[in-house]
């Protein structure tokens, strides 16, 4: 059962868009695949054995005692209706606990998440003790959660004891009078009756107590089972239509006979959108790329850049209007279509565990060590990689760790090419490098453009001065366009930027000479 649903979340979590990711803490989902799947396995496949010997057992002895003696037997039974209606409070009760316990499992999972990934600045801006009073106080939440739903499931089992007494207790007083005389209720009952009854009523509240330790456990499980299911139910925001689906197949089982190569022109045709129900990030927004043409986008932050090319990937969909690749609606085609015949690379560039080999070859999977090196080569990133001992055969550590971030950025950049990839985007891809390495990215930059649709959000201005149109993004719209020099020639918004970040990073310069 875990297998299964583990195997199903994360399958799911291949589906879901960005926008899922966006608002979704890591540790949300971690505890959900993790503790909260675990929990219910190991609790349903137990209690499944238990419950089902319980309710026979309990089954067969009604059956029995019914037979034996109708009203003795409706006697000892009289105490069931209210250890039902006690068993529904004590549910409500114990499952409320539970899921509060859950969901603080799930803050505490995060906390660690944050406090590893986040290590160097808690210890940079000294917050370790501040940081273990946050982690005391939510662990301590956690506690008295835990004691709380503790208390109450331990209260339950007495009364289901105490109430199997009373019902014994019944039967001796009644089925005593029914042997000595003749009982109101029950009649004359002979000796071994009265015994086959006591025995009977005993074994019928054994399992009744099995059956509420496994119903408190129950309501753990289900609490585990609201969250995981919750995840694994999660709506998908981008979703191929079944016409799609039907000719063009899904990201588990392409059709790629069906489909077509990509030109690589890109129109958006009065594009509105907006994260959320949120501000409209973009308005009746329009911009016509040619095949083969480098387009970089400039602005400030939040200005829409990474919007437009989130759109571009169909990581997000227009609100309004549409997006047009090679003259037909992007959506008319498969989600797998478009980002089989997509290059990325991130600010932040993410490795793998394994070998600077496999991550190379992440995008293509059955890539030779030829096409392997080829792409090492186009990017120059082979010279670095050979100097290394092991080679294409060195580890890179958990998120490329033994890596620098110019050297995570050059296999990353490898990795987008080895599949050859007709439309790439470099989202600030030169942002957080040095100067040297950032020369490196942009010769890199330059060869393998030749032929692709590319765009590129920029930080450092100097990485776009080859690019064939620059867009200049202000609230969503493009308030100047062109190339590098046209744009110094207008002496605009773009010429000011550049300026100052030319005298900017001069001044740098001689500053560190």
């Amino acid at each position: 059962m875990v297998y299964d649903i583990r195997k199903a979340g994360f399958k799911h979590l291949q589906k879901l868009s960005f926008s899922y990711y966006d608002k979704t803490p890591v540790g949300w989902i971690m505890a959900r695949m993790t503790s909260d799947a675990q929990r219910l396995g190991e609790t349903i496949s137990w209690s499944l054995v238990d419950l089902s010997w319980g309710f026979s057992m309990m089954v067969g002895i009604i059956i029995v005692m019914l037979s034996l003696n109708l009203r003795l037997a409706l006697i000892a039974l009289a105490v069931v209706p209210l250890l039902l209606v006690i068993s529904l409070y004590f549910q409500k009760k114990i499952l409320g606990g539970y899921r509060a316990v859950r969901k603080t499992n799930s803050r505490i999972t995060g906390a660690f998440n944050e406090g590893i990934m986040g290590a160097k600045t808690t210890k940079t801006l000294v917050r370790e003790e501040e940081n273990l009073k946050e982690f005391k106080q939510l662990t301590g939440s956690m506690k008295a959660q835990s004691i709380k739903v503790a208390i109450v499931s331990s209260i339950f089992m007495p009364i289901v004891t105490t109430l199997g007494g009373i019902g014994l207790a019944l039967v001796l007083w009644q089925g005593g009078e029914g042997l000595l005389a003749n009982s109101p209720l029950v009649g004359v009952i002979s000796l071994g009756t009265l015994y086959a009854f006591i025995s009977y009523t005993l074994q019928f509240f054994e399992p009744i107590g099995q059956i509420a330790r496994i119903f408190a456990e129950l309501q753990s499980a289900q609490a585990s089972a609201e969250r995981v299911f919750s995840m694994i139910n999660t709506p998908l925001e981008i979703v191929d239509c079944d016409e799609v689906r039907e000719k063009y197949g899904d990201s588990f089982s392409p059709k790629r006979e069906d489909w077509e190569p990509i030109h690589g022109d890109i129109s958006f045709e009065n594009v509105s959108f907006s994260y959320n129900e949120g501000e409209q990030v973009l308005k009746d927004f329009n911009l016509e790329v040619k095949a083969g043409e480098t387009i970089a986008l400039v602005g400030e932050t939040g200005s829409g850049k990474s919007t437009i090319v989130n759109l571009i990937c169909r990581f997000y969909e227009p609100t309004e209007g549409q997006i047009l690749i090679d003259g037909r609606d992007y959506r008319e085609r498969s989600q797998l279509w478009l980002q089989s015949n997509l290059g990325y690379v991130l600010q932040s560039p993410h490795l793998f565990s394994g070998t600077i080999r496999d991550n190379i070859r992440y995008g293509k999977l059955d890539a030779s060590m030829e096409e392997i090196e080829a792409a090492a080569r186009l990017v120059n990133a082979h010279d670095f990689i050979s100097k290394l001992e092991k080679g294409y055969d060195t580890q890179v550590g958990e998120g490329g760790g033994r890596m620098s971030t110019g050297q995570k950025q050059l296999i990353s950049f490898a990795r987008a090419i080895v599949a050859d990839p007709k439309l790439f985007v470099f989202d600030e891809a030169t942002s957080s490098v040095d100067t040297e390495t950032e020369q490196v990215i942009q010769n890199a930059i330059q060869k393998v453009l030749k032929g692709r649709t590319s765009f590129i959000i920029a930080h450092r201005l100097s990485t776009i001065r080859a690019a064939d149109r620059i867009l200049v993004i202000v609230d969503g719209k493009v308030i100047e366009e062109g190339s590098h020099k046209d744009l110094l020639r207008k002496k605009g918004y773009y010429y000011r930027l550049y300026t100052n970040q030319f005298l900017e990073e001069e001044g740098a310069r001689l500053l560190n000479k």
